[in-house]
């Protein structure tokens, strides 16, 4: 199975490349409606091979169970500017039918010990190869702007300490983690406020878009060819 990783991780960047067009596509329905977007960007990646392997290695898993028991071999980010953009984002989720959500995972309310805080959905996914129909395991994390920017520090620092951190370090990533989420809360108390102003930046750009290309036009016309007489 996995002796030609090519072939294997195939079906699963299909999932990645085709999942990040359907989410980006839920972002542009809010904003063609005019809506506010819980979906500020998406991000997603096939897990290198030998993060794969030492994956394997630590958590005891079969070459012949990979695709059973590696739920994030697949993996796809939504980030979100609010807190409550994370739950609206899993409702839309649960409501798909192109996906099945088999478990969800809230360390937002249930944050790990480090700090850590993100909303994580294993779903089972689709596609469609030459060869038929293939179902696959792929993670999706919903976290904040804020919380994202915490875990990709903590991912770095632990990469550097393999799971060793100094007990100083620690201590002040669990500070940081309360200090990134307190923030968001405090986002979510003025989040009306934000909203609206975003709005009226929003209106006041594609005006300022509209009035330039209505220069334009005049330009155009006053300096286009003229019929001789």
């Amino acid at each position: 199975m996995a002796e030609n990783w090519r072939h294997f991780l195939l079906p699963y960047q299909q999932a990645v490349d085709e999942l990040k067009i359907k989410l980006r596509g839920m972002r542009k329905q809010f904003q063609d409606l005019n809506q506010h977007a819980p979906i500020e960007f998406v991000t997603g990646r096939v897990k290198p091979v030998d993060s794969i392997k030492e994956k394997m290695v630590r958590r005891h898993i079969q070459q012949d169970r990979l695709e059973q028991d590696m739920q994030d071999i697949a993996g796809l980010r939504i980030m979100c500017q609010f807190v409550e953009d994370i739950y609206q984002v899993v409702d839309l989720l649960r409501q798909r039918s192109d996906m099945t959500i088999l478990e969800e995972r809230d360390y937002i309310t249930n944050a790990k010990p480090s700090g850590y805080r993100s909303y994580h959905i294993v779903i089972e996914y689709p596609v469609q190869l030459v060869s038929g129909e293939k179902k696959l395991l792929t993670e999706i994390q919903v976290r904040t702007l804020s919380m994202n920017f915490w875990a990709t520090i903590e991912h770095s620092l632990n990469y550097k300490y393999q799971d060793d951190f100094p007990i100083e370090l620690s201590e002040r990533l669990q500070r940081a983690g309360e200090a990134a989420f307190k923030l968001d809360n405090e986002m979510s108390e003025i989040r009306e406020e934000i909203q609206e102003a975003q709005n009226l930046f929003s209106y006041g750009k594609s005006n300022s878009w509209s009035e330039q290309e209505n220069k334009d036009h005049e330009q155009n016309d006053d300096t286009g060819p003229t019929t001789p007489n």
